[in-house]
């Protein structure tokens, strides 16, 4: 990634975390925090990465929430940012401490297995 998509896509991951915070007021949406915004060179499609704190309950609720309103954040993000074009934006949940909780109960049930041999 050059300077420039590098830099935008800081300042989102900046201004969403904003927009959660001060803007968004549904009451379906979780303990939310932006971990990561790949943006494409051209600064034309934006993909914004979330995790959510809670169930499975409350992880659905909080997608289909911020899907509801990508419109309403994407216009948001049009106006705090400056840029000839607002990149469409797709968010999707980000799974990473799902899968390293899952690799560390596995290492630790392999650990638990050793000790008693």
């Amino acid at each position: 990634m050059g300077v420039r998509p590098e830099r935008v896509a800081n300042a989102i991951r900046k201004e969403m975390s904003a927009i959660l915070q001060e803007d968004l007021k549904d009451p379906r949406i979780g303990f939310t925090t932006i971990t990561k915004v790949d943006i494409t060179p051209d600064l034309r499609h934006a993909k914004i990465y979330y995790s959510v704190m809670g169930d499975g309950k409350t992880k659905k609720a909080t997608e289909i929430a911020l899907n509801n309103a990508k419109g309403f954040i994407r216009t948001l993000i049009g106006k705090r940012i400056k840029l000839r074009f607002v990149p469409e934006i797709a968010l999707l949940a980000d799974k990473t401490y799902e899968h390293q909780d899952r690799i560390d109960k596995i290492l630790g049930d392999i650990r638990k297995k050793d000790e008693k041999k």
